[in-house]
């Protein structure tokens, strides 16, 4: 097991996480107030940009293959490596933005 340093820019806040915690569940744990909802890796809330760093997130389906490179959906997300994440950031999809979806206005 290995601890990781998360950084989150522009807010101050560092936390410490182990390899196998979510960064979701060690914002809450240290009283950090990240935004989520479903907890399941499907809804986007809980998006946080990857400015630095890797992570392991098998379980986030909500993200296109591109976007798992660039975001951590932090509910699913668990660190490689020591990280920095912009919380503010959240990608493309999350507006719904697809093909499907311009057909279905016609």
């Amino acid at each position: 097991m290995a601890d990781y340093t998360v950084e989150f820019a522009g807010t101050g806040e560092t936390i410490t996480v182990a390899d196998t915690q979510t960064l979701l569940r060690a914002c809450l744990d240290a009283g950090i107030a990240q935004e989520y909802s479903c907890r399941v890796g499907m809804c986007l809330a809980c998006s946080a940009e990857i400015l630095e760093g890797e992570v392991v997130q098998p379980a986030a389906h909500a993200l296109t293959e591109a976007e798992g490179e660039r975001y951590a959906l932090t509910c699913m997300a668990r660190p490689q490596s020591d990280l920095v994440l912009d919380r503010g950031s959240y990608p493309p999809s999350i507006d719904g933005d697809t093909e499907a979806d311009a057909v279905a206005d016609d």
